[in-house]
């Protein structure tokens, strides 16, 4: 094989030549990443597919789990959540306030990922009773509850508020739960996308199935 190319996100760590032997037929195959090899974000399971046969694969095997972040300052940490969303086959990311977002953090991970707009929050909630998913708040506010100790509804939407302010009186008054991370150092605050992350593994270590994980 040759020598890969650089990845989606500029550096060249990842990825395979093009194909040795005989193409295989199967249609999920790309015939351009056959010949040219496959350097994108993906796990080596779906190399040298079509995006769209890796979207239709995850869609077999998305988790009941939703995420939501408002978006009303530009919030920066968006990319680095669809990311994980992504790692989590998380069913829908949710986005809230203004439609633009820097993609950057999301290292092209938002081309597999369902993504969903709403332009206020109680839009969002409106969504959320609509498809009877339950909404949790995440956010370290007084009288929260402690992650740690929760369990959380399988059909979850969880929603986080942009770093700083953290989520809006509509959010904390709409959800049915609100649960905050627990900390011990110094800082006031755990970023946005990080928090996230690690909101999304508890409701992996509860629901998700780990017989279909990579």
């Amino acid at each position: 094989m040759t020598e890969p190319g650089p990845t989606e996100w500029g550096a060249n760590i990842n990825g395979v030549g093009p194909w040795v032997g005989p193409w295989p037929e199967d249609p999920r195959y790309d015939h351009a990443l056959l010949r040219d090899g496959d350097t994108r974000n993906v796990v080596d399971a779906y190399r040298y597919w079509t995006r769209e046969a890796i979207v239709a694969d995850i869609d077999t095997r998305r988790h009941p789990l939703h995420i939501a972040i408002e978006n009303f300052g530009s919030d920066a940490n968006i990319g680095g959540v669809v990311r994980t969303a992504n790692a989590f086959a998380v069913d829908t990311v949710h986005i809230v306030g203004r439609r633009r977002w820097n993609r950057r953090g999301a290292m092209v991970t938002d081309r597999y990922q369902r993504l969903q707009h709403h332009d206020t929050t109680n839009e969002l909630l409106s969504f959320a009773r609509g498809a009877g998913l339950t909404v949790v708040a995440v956010d370290n506010v007084p009288g929260a509850t402690r992650l740690e100790e929760t369990d959380l509804p399988r059909n979850a939407l969880l929603v986080f508020g942009q770093e700083g302010p953290g989520i809006t009186e509509a959010a904390s008054r709409g959800a049915a739960l609100v649960v905050s991370i627990a900390q011990f150092g110094s800082t006031r605050s755990i970023n946005a996308s990080v928090a996230a992350g690690i909101a999304m593994h508890s409701w992996i270590r509860q629901w998700g199935d780990l017989k279909t994980a990579w």
